[in-house]
């Protein structure tokens, strides 16, 4: 009788990556078409609009890159203090390591016997990995990954500031403010809907959240382009 593999996908195998590039979008649409929307609301050129919005997407780019690389790798330094004392501790006192192993599946519900037999069990076969995952919660799907991150931030930041930078040049008019913030409200709720599905989570929200937090960022730069009465360029 041939055992057939039951394998299963869960969203928290790209929970990683997805943030990184959910975010990178995100902020992609919302600083650049807000810049856009603001300057020319004030009356710019279309040559410094143009510049404007390609100076915000290289810049936020770099930033989004160097800022993720820097904060996911801080997270790497502190997973990388906790194995090695988890591996300290498990070389120079095992029995009390067993012994909190074994305290922790009784607090998840196994009866002592039954919680000391499989704390042996998974000592036995690998010591240190039982600690991380059922100790620290640390787990190959949650790693720190700094490079992955900060290509991630970096490639869908701009992908989402190319978005809004596109409409300069399908919009040359005076109404340019009200076009880039339309087109960038409907990619945010795009956005917003696959990062949702990517997740596997329900979509309203998520499109509900972005959308309101772009809205308000774009009304908020043309309010003060719109106080600028002289063209910038």
């Amino acid at each position: 009788m041939r055992r057939e593999t039951h394998r299963e996908t869960h969203a928290v195998a790209r929970i990683g990556w997805l943030r990184a590039a959910i975010l990178g979008a995100n902020d992609g649409i919302v600083s650049t078409a807000s810049l856009i929307a603001g300057v020319a609301a004030a009356g710019a050129a279309q040559s410094s609009i143009l510049l404007t919005g390609t100076a915000g997407l290289v810049a936020g780019a770099m930033s989004m890159a160097a800022g993720e690389y820097v904060s996911v790798s801080s997270q790497g330094d502190a997973e990388k203090a906790d194995i090695a004392k988890e591996r300290h501790e498990l070389a120079t006192d095992p029995e009390f390591e067993l012994e909190e192993l074994t305290q922790i599946y009784q607090e998840r519900g196994l009866d002592r016997p039954l919680a000391e037999q499989v704390a042996a069990q998974l000592t036995a076969h690998n010591a240190l990995d039982s600690h991380l995952r059922d100790e620290l919660g640390l787990t190959h799907h949650m790693k720190a990954r700094p490079v992955q991150a900060a290509i991630a931030s970096a490639a869908s930041f701009t992908a989402g500031a190319a978005l809004p930078l596109l409409m300069v040049f399908l919009d040359t008019g005076s109404s340019l403010p009200w076009t880039v913030s339309g087109a960038s409200l409907l990619f945010l709720a795009v956005l917003g809907a696959l990062g949702a599905w990517a997740g596997n989570a329900p979509m309203l929200r998520p499109v509900l959240r972005v959308t309101f937090w772009g809205a308000f960022a774009m009304a908020l730069t043309i309010a003060i382009g719109s106080l600028f009465e002289a063209p910038l360029g």
